[in-house]
């Protein structure tokens, strides 16, 4: 996958729950395969992590074909105490901000 940089070892700031989720905000409809491929996971650990977003109510989805369009709950508090009152929108605020200004200094160079 273009743009997606080699796997990294040891601790990162954001959860692989996070990278999902943000994976999936990027492309509702976006095959389990090519999440995991973007955020460095298996294909199980992705199916794993989608459960459990839906299992808390994070995340919901839609079959469509043999494909699945997701839905995201945006009003969703965060989980950690020290997050309390943050919502997965403002989350996903700070990381689309992110990826656009990535991608714009990919695009300058």
């Amino acid at each position: 996958m273009d743009g997606v940089p080699e796997s990294h070892a040891g601790w990162t700031f954001l959860t692989n729950h996070a990278r999902v989720l943000a994976a999936i905000a990027d492309n509702r409809s976006a095959r389990i395969r090519d999440i995991a491929a973007r955020c460095r996971l298996t294909e199980r650990a992705v199916q794993k992590i989608i459960a459990d977003l839906e299992q808390d109510g994070y995340l919901s989805h839609t079959r469509r074909g043999r494909g699945n369009d997701y839905d995201i709950d945006p009003t969703k508090i965060l989980r950690h105490p020290a997050e309390a009152g943050l919502t997965v929108a403002s989350l996903l605020t700070v990381l689309a901000k992110d990826e656009a200004e990535r991608q714009n200094k990919v695009h300058e160079s």
